[in-house]
């Protein structure tokens, strides 16, 4: 499966964003999907998880009443809603394909890997 992240942007602290990613070539309802990011110099984390009927969700702490994961199954696609941005979100952010129809938040649960999408948040 090909996984086509976008929707990344330039920012200021306080404003909202919507991530899309849109897989293609391979199943997609059947499995979770997940948002990791990586900012420079850090090491990639975990984000937020849903479950393939889209009735499940696991956030990081960080993004947990502030990030919004959800699917529609029916186009193929993931979004992950943004909101009260900070600059410590600043980071690339990638969407994946989990092994099976849910995942926690460790990256080797998933399977296939977007190219990610530039978030940067300004104060």
């Amino acid at each position: 499966v090909q996984l086509q992240a976008s929707g990344g942007g330039l920012v200021q602290a306080g404003d909202s964003l919507r991530l899309s990613c849109a897989a293609s070539g391979g199943a997609f309802s059947g499995y979770g999907m997940g948002w990791f990011r990586q900012a420079p110099g850090k090491e990639r984390e975990f984000v937020a998880t849903v479950n393939s009927s889209g009735g499940g969700t696991y956030y990081a702490g960080s993004v947990k009443g502030r990030f919004t994961i959800s699917r529609d199954n029916a186009k193929n696609t993931v979004f992950l809603q943004m909101d009260s941005l900070k600059p410590e979100d600043t980071a690339v952010y990638y969407c994946a394909r989990a092994r099976t129809f849910w995942a926690g938040n460790q990256a080797s649960e998933f399977s296939s890997w977007g190219q990610g999408t530039q978030v940067t948040v300004f104060q």
